[in-house]
């Protein structure tokens, strides 16, 4: 009772300016730092925790927040127009790199409320989630760790109702044998036999406002109620359920804006170490970088125009076009980009070319010098409009099968005829998804952090928040990490438990892990 007591404790600290303003929280979560000294000083040494940033110490925050309270006792009404909204669990995001190396969140459906671990990709627009099974990835593996994912069933939800074919938002009615049918869906992906198909049906999410007082709300959504699901989706990633975060109106952000409960735009934050955060209805900040989105009809991606692509020393002006895609693991590009980027950074790179296994999906991969420091040149965007995206994490670490460093790569793959940045690129940063001023915002930015800055508040919700664990120069200071030259980064090589900008995997999970390319929708 002790070790409870201590991980609720918080400090309140009134608002000077004005007792209208909010109160601050400083929340400490179960396997934080301050937390473990408080056990430890209350002669509790047992409470032990995964390594901050490994999967495992993800898979058991996520595993505790899918074992969270009941959240149907006396819901709130909908929140005011343009409120601030996060998931009921809080805002959290967590890496998951045995699903994909993508993002997950929790989300709860239903009366009484079923949560689901579900990934967020911004390359497709339904939300779906595993319902009334035929085919379906396993509920439980020795893969998943500590995680039990569970099933939606509408029989099971007083609150579920089905979606007819005359809905405005069914797609497939000349599927249906009459207008008061339940509406079909299927949905194909870019990896290769990836599909989900079911009905929709429409039930309560479970969100909670960020500013004031924070209140559980629930919000009539319509989603997929996913009955057989093919390819990766059978396990190697979002096994539990897909949230969409497209720009079609069946996505979740264009649901949200269309009752006027959030404004139409959405942040997600890609913190290094695999913590992150998403919150509806953030408009961004006034220090953000950003580039008008390409709008194409036929394809309403976040298609953003790249005018450069700085590599260390050297500058080539190739014009292209790219989709920002959170439901990609790493970042994909066609020719001539690809050519031009990996040639440079190969010229340029101070390690000796090498392939530590013939089946990774990377062509540029190189051996550790004896010294263990990487080199790298430094890769820049310049995107239309001339603001620079930074890419603060372009490589990945390989270990050997004793967990230790023996090279890295360059993470990136080579693509026929679709550019796509994935989550790699997007480390280290907080992206903003403005839909209704049709921009992309993004800024460097520490994901434990609160961004005061921003025009909506990102107060966590306390209860299920991690509080930033320690970390090496290179996450609390992206410039600490900067070698002499400005084009070229240099980074003491850490053993692979440390948190770091380098993402260290042995070859084998990569290879396992990287199944998925791209959960964008065909």
């Amino acid at each position: 009772m002790a070790v409870r007591a201590l991980l609720l404790l918080a400090a309140l600290a009134a608002a000077a300016a004005s007792g209208t303003e909010a109160l601050s929280l400083d929340v400490h979560h179960r396997y934080s730092s301050t937390v473990r000294e408080w056990a430890e000083a209350a002669g509790h040494p047992g409470h032990r925790a995964p390594p901050a940033g490994t999967a495992e110490y993800y898979a058991a925050l996520a595993a505790h927040d899918l074992r969270r309270r009941s959240l149907a006792s006396a819901p709130a009404p909908a929140p005011a127009p343009g409120g601030p909204l996060a998931f009921a669990d809080g805002n959290d995001t967590f890496r998951f790199n045995a699903f994909g190396f993508l993002h997950y969140a929790v989300v709860a459906l239903g009366t009484p409320n079923v949560t689901f671990l579900v990934a967020l990709d911004t390359g497709s627009d339904l939300f779906w989630v595993p319902c009334d099974c035929v085919k379906c990835a396993p509920l439980s593996d020795p893969t998943y760790g500590d995680l039990r994912f569970d099933v939606y069933s509408p029989g099971k939800s007083s609150t579920s109702r089905k979606v007819p074919c005359s809905s405005s938002l069914c797609d497939l009615q000349t599927q249906c044998g009459a207008a008061s049918s339940s509406c079909p869906y299927s949905i194909e992906y870019l990896s290769d036999n990836t599909s989900s198909n079911g009905v929709l049906v429409e039930d309560v999410l479970y969100l909670t406002t960020e500013s004031g007082q924070s209140k559980i709300t629930q919000v009539p959504i319509t989603f997929g109620c996913g009955q057989v699901q093919t390819g990766s989706f059978l396990g190697s990633a979002a096994p539990n359920g897909l949230l969409g975060l497209g720009m079609d109106s069946k996505s979740v952000p264009s649901l949200l804006a269309s009752k006027g409960i959030a404004a139409n735009s959405f942040s997600m934050c890609f913190g290094e170490d695999g913590h992150g955060r998403i919150n509806f209805g953030d408009t961004g900040s006034s220090d953000q970088l950003e580039t008008p989105l390409n709008i194409y009809k036929q394809n309403p991606y976040y298609n953003i125009s790249v005018t450069d692509v700085t590599v260390g020393n050297k500058t080539f002006g190739t014009k292209f076009s790219v989709v920002v895609d959170s439901g990609t693991s790493f970042t994909a590009l066609s020719d001539p980009m690809y050519t031009e980027i990996t040639t440079s950074f190969n010229a340029q790179a101070k390690e000796k070319k090498n392939q530590p296994d013939s089946s990774l999906p990377f062509e540029f991969c190189y051996t550790l010098s004896a010294k263990g420091d990487i080199n790298t040149p430094n890769i820049s965007l310049t995107t239309k409009g001339g603001s620079i995206f930074p890419v603060n994490n372009p490589i990945i670490g390989i270990t050997d099968t004793s967990s230790k460093p023996i090279g890295y790569c360059l993470a990136i793959m080579k693509s026929e005829g679709v550019n796509l940045i994935g989550e790699n690129f997007m480390s280290g940063l907080k992206v903003v998804f403005d839909r209704e001023r049709l921009v992309l915002g993004w800024k460097t930015f520490n994901c434990y952090n609160v961004d005061n800055s921003s025009k909506l508040p990102v107060n966590p919700n306390p209860s299920s928040v991690p509080t930033k664990p320690a970390l090496g120069p290179s996450s609390s200071n992206p410039e600490a990490t900067r070698g002499p030259s400005p084009n070229i980064t240099q980074i003491d090589v850490p053993q692979p438990s440390s948190s770091s900008s380098i993402q260290w995997h042995s070859s084998r999970t990569l290879i396992a892990g990287i199944a998925l390319l791209c959960l964008a929708s065909l």
